[in-house]
């Protein structure tokens, strides 16, 4: 078994195509660049066809836009490719994505010596909030167990075991990739996280973000909001009682 390194590209987005083979000549391991699944290009069946409802709780709150089901998908993708090609581990890195190679080294370093232990580390691109185990640090890196696990999917090292777990849990999914990965109460694997990890979220000078949502009226946008904070809550709940182990790994 081996580690592999996937950088995820939607093929539509043409402005994010230099900077994804940047990111696989940087990232310190042998890989490829993967076609994305692109949401906006499947018919309103095959988007339906993925999408379930009221799965686990608590219940996510929104309905998914077609580029959160694309972005779920491609990295359903990636799960199984690990599983197929019996990878050790893998590191899945989206296009807009930059890398600062000296921090990322020390976090790339940090991760390779713990996934096999912990499974999910996420090269979070902000620092956690909230009670976190810490596992180790190498110079400014420290890598940590969140008790609430942080959002976002811009990099993350996966171990072949927690991309089957995911593969086997998400063969019909009610939530964003992200979402789904942060509820370890449901997933039994509570996601590590590596601060600060040489990533940063740089699509706002690429393209902008490739999962748009429509127009809202103010009404609607207090009706999200709330929506969101009440979920928010819930998340927290479900994260001080989960059953997932609290140093990290798979239940």
């Amino acid at each position: 078994m081996s580690e592999h390194a996937f950088v995820l590209h939607l093929v539509r987005a043409s402005a994010r195509r230099e900077n994804a083979q940047a990111l696989l000549a940087g990232c310190g391991m042998t890989g490829e660049v993967w076609a994305a699944v692109d949401g906006r290009a499947m018919s309103s069946t095959d988007l339906a066809a993925c999408v379930g409802a009221r799965l686990f709780a608590p219940v996510y709150p929104f309905g998914l836009k077609p580029g959160e089901i694309g972005c779920f998908l491609s990295h359903r993708q990636i799960w199984a490719e690990i599983v197929r090609r019996n990878l050790a581990s893998a590191f899945i890195i989206e296009d807009d994505a930059e890398i600062a190679p000296e921090p990322y080294a020390a976090a790339l370093a940090l991760a390779r010596d713990h996934v096999a232990e912990l499974g999910y580390i996420q090269f979070q691109t902000r620092p956690s909030h909230g009670p976190a185990t810490v596992v180790d640090t190498n110079g400014p890196a420290t890598l940590s167990v969140p008790r609430m696990a942080g959002l976002r999917t811009t990099a993350q090292m996966v171990s072949r075991a927690a991309a089957e777990r995911l593969l086997h849990l998400s063969e019909a999914f009610d939530r964003p990739v992200d979402t789904f990965v942060q509820s370890h109460w449901h997933t039994g694997i509570r996601p590590a996280a590596i601060y600060p990890s040489g990533i940063t979220d740089i699509a706002d000078r690429l393209d902008g973000s490739t999962i748009q949502g429509g127009v809202r009226t103010p009404f609607q946008q207090v009706g999200r909001e709330w929506a969101r904070l009440r979920y928010r809550w819930a998340v927290m709940q479900a994260s001080r009682h989960s059953p997932a182990p609290a140093q990290g790994g798979l239940a």
